[in-house]
């Protein structure tokens, strides 16, 4: 059995030789009959053409896995019968059948020729036996090692859409619950009268309210992702202000920076007066995570501030969360963005992080035209911020194209 395998050792592959199928095309049935001899030691399926015409008609009913091709033929060269089948569209299919040249031609011309014309490889004549065998096997060991290579790449996809498919569903089920859940902690939260029920319970609904937070934005930061990973999320874009929005997001989590005692303040600045043009519902995204990040790793008696400013390309305006919080090294930084590494730390209270909000927040940033920047010192805060476009006739008739060239 040993003799059927491929030189696993050398190649990391495991096949059999008799999987893959050879044509030899020779116009002497002596030199056909000395091949299929040699390569019927190794079991390879053996099929053969006297032509450089029937060539042509036995790949396209047999589909060999290479081709053994020799140059001097009659009615259709070698060189001729190669360059049609990489360049022909009626053999589309089969341009990546790799092409072994037997002949007798060992000028500098013919070779160059040859591997211009499509050749993989050359064996002269006459051919030593040795030397064929090697130079055939490795040709369908790269045969073998690419269709392996799209055998694993077809699992892994598959995989991955299952993956994915799978944090939607339990990101989608989840969200709802979770969100009564927080909705409900927020009522009893308003209604308790801290004299009545007592300090102690009071926190405890507190810290219960925060990670419930917490969670119910990881949910959403993970449905988000998966649909804009998997092409389910679309960028729709509006005209409207920063004003519009940022009073409102920062309202949101002024109840929890009044827990940790923290100051939120948002700054009206001129800029926030300008027309943008981007997705509403994802700028909101990027900036509740921005401000999640800086409740939790500010210490209590810290400041952040949600503010606009001017960015230096005059067709941008640039999102600011500030705060005077733990900050981050420069080697923490190279690590938040970088998706092959999990990079977490721990919030002022212990709250830890799971990267993806900031993974969320850039690939946002980029899906409405604009990019993600950090500034931060250790001990002294940071501020994140990103880009947005603003709005310009021109700048909405060539997203508009863009959009209708993706229907």
């Amino acid at each position: 059995m040993n003799e059927l395998r491929s030189t696993e050792s050398s190649v990391g592959l495991d096949f059999e030789w008799s999987q893959f199928k050879i044509l030899i095309v020779d116009d002497v049935l002596s030199n056909i009959l000395l091949l299929k001899a040699m390569l019927s030691l190794k079991k390879f399926q053996i099929v053969s053409a006297n032509s450089g015409k029937s060539c042509l008609e036995q790949v396209k009913t047999e589909n060999p896995d290479l081709i053994l091709l020799d140059v001097m033929m009659p009615d259709m060269n070698g060189f001729d019968v190669a360059t049609i089948l990489k360049t022909s569209e009626e053999y589309a299919p089969y341009r990546d059948i790799p092409i072994i040249f037997l002949t007798a031609l060992n000028s500098p011309n013919d070779i160059v020729k040859g591997f211009r014309s499509g050749a993989n490889d050359f064996v002269q004549k006459p051919f030593n036996k040795d030397e064929l065998m090697i130079r055939v096997q490795h040709q369908i060991s790269l045969v073998a090692a690419k269709r392996i290579i799209a055998e694993k790449t077809l699992a892994l996809e598959a995989s991955i859409r299952n993956r994915d498919k799978m944090y939607s569903v339990i990101a989608h089920d989840l969200r709802a619950p979770i969100g009564t859940v927080k909705m409900m902690l927020e009522m009893m939260m308003s209604i308790m009268d801290p004299a009545v029920v007592g300090n102690e319970i009071i926190e405890l609904i507190n810290q219960t309210y925060e990670q419930t937070d917490e969670t119910f934005s990881l949910l959403d930061n993970l449905l988000k992702w998966t649909k804009s990973q998997t092409g389910r999320l679309n960028v729709v874009y509006q005209q409207f202000k920063a004003e519009e929005i940022l009073p409102a997001l920062v309202d949101i989590y002024r109840h929890s920076a009044q827990v940790k005692g923290l100051k939120l303040t948002y700054i009206p600045t001129p800029t926030s007066q300008e027309l943008i043009y981007a997705d509403i519902e994802m700028l909101k995204t990027i900036v509740r995570n921005f401000i999640s990040n800086a409740l939790k790793f500010t210490p209590s008696g810290g400041e952040i501030k949600v503010y606009t400013t001017k960015d230096v390309n005059p067709d941008y305006i640039v999102f600011n969360v500030q705060d005077n919080g733990c900050g981050l090294s420069e080697e923490e930084k190279q690590k938040l963005f970088n998706t092959k590494t999990h990079f977490t730390k721990y919030g002022t209270n212990s709250e830890e992080g799971s990267g993806l909000g900031l993974l969320l927040c850039l690939d946002f940033a980029r899906k409405n035209g604009g990019d993600l920047f950090l500034e931060s010192k250790v001990d002294v805060g940071s501020t994140f911020s990103f880009t947005v476009p603003l709005w310009s006739e021109e700048r909405e008739k060539i997203q508009q194209k863009i959009v209708k060239d993706d229907e």
